[in-house]
């Protein structure tokens, strides 16, 4: 469907938004003609069984068993279509695909500030290339915000104390507005911004003009030093805290259950370290809340995400689990003794 000529749509320009135009013409055109069809029949039928006379009294109407099965099998066949595409949308803008280009995003009364993986920072501003997966993790330093590029037909809450993804596919060269789309004070609609899609080389040069303070993973080493983690985050497995090396993505057993590893968790266990403590740790770690930025959040946990296993080794361990006992590997600390299962003498690990 073309909506380019239509005014009050926005310019299609990314891989989704052709879908949801379509869905949302469906629904129009469905409202539009039942409505027509409803507003008819009530004239008809307000003419065709007006009362003519004062002495006129109707005989008795019974029930149509068809005609009932027909208004009550149409409305639902056209709910279930409207649902499974809806459905289907919801899905595949609820997954970002595996090769997204992934970008933090944070928002504040009345400003969206942005980091690249590279370590490029925006202000109101959003730089992509056209035709690659873009993934948004975003979160909130105060109320709730709303990203809405309505060219993407993408939006998403943006929320304090957590992460919210958005992922979208430009599909064409240019510039498109950026509205937070959540009342969130009395400059509300000062909350824009631009994205401006480049092709991939002209994206590479912009890259290449900038800070040259390094990546994001690279802040997150330096933040984690300076915050003093590594004195009890040992690469070794033999600190006070978790082995961090390979934990991020991994499910880790905790005091209140399993949990998997992601930016939501590490950053709890930065702020909140004592709500999941790894099974055979103490809660000895103190918060950061208040002493780290949610631009220094961002960085940990690329720096986090940063310390893999290299290929060929699994053993895990690591150096940042800024939450200290409360996330991280499945490494016990050197002075926990298990028995040797085969031996039956105690073994240290």
């Amino acid at each position: 469907m073309d909506t380019n000529s239509i005014p009050f749509f926005p310019e299609q320009a990314s891989s989704i938004a052709g879908s949801v135009d379509a869905l949302y013409a469906f629904l129009v055109l469905v409202t539009a003609f039942f409505s027509l069809l409803i507003a008819v029949l009530i004239v008809y039928f307000a003419v065709k069984y007006r009362r003519r006379s004062e002495d006129y009294i109707p005989g008795p109407v019974h029930g149509g068993l068809f005609l009932e099965i027909i208004w009550s099998v149409i409305p639902l066949g056209l709910s279930m279509v409207m649902f499974a595409w809806g459905a289907q949308i919801f899905f595949t803008e609820s997954r970002p695909p595996a090769d997204s280009m992934e970008i933090y995003v944070t928002g504040k009364q009345w400003m969206w500030k942005l980091q690249h993986m590279e370590g490029q920072r925006e202000m109101n501003e959003l730089h992509v290339p056209v035709n690659r997966n873009i993934k948004l993790t975003m979160t909130s330093e105060d109320v709730i915000h709303d990203f809405f590029v309505p060219a993407f037909r993408s939006k998403s809450d943006v929320v304090p104390g957590r992460y919210t993804t958005e992922w979208f596919r430009p599909t064409k060269v240019g510039e498109y507005h950026i509205f937070c789309a959540e009342y969130c004070g009395t400059r509300h609609s000062n909350m824009i911004g631009t994205v401006y899609v480049m092709e991939p080389a002209a994206y590479q040069a912009w890259l290449a003009g900038g800070s040259g303070q390094g990546s994001l993973a690279q802040k997150g080493e330096a933040l984690f030093q300076q915050l003093g983690c590594s004195n009890c985050h040992l690469t070794d497995g033999q600190g006070r805290c978790p082995n961090l090396v390979g934990v991020f993505g991994k499910p880790q057993r905790t005091n209140a259950g399993v949990f998997v590893a992601d930016a939501s968790y590490v950053r709890e266990s930065i702020l909140n370290p004592g709500a999941k403590v790894v099974e055979g740790y103490q809660n000895i770690m103190p918060t950061f809340q208040g002493l780290v930025t949610e631009d220094g959040l961002q960085q940990l946990i690329e720096y986090v995400k940063s310390i893999g296993p290299t290929s060929g080794d699994s053993s895990g361990g690591g150096r940042i689990n800024p939450g200290g006992a409360a996330a991280g590997g499945s490494s016990p600390p050197a002075n926990r003794v298990d028995r040797n299962p085969k031996a039956g003498t105690p073994q240290s690990r």
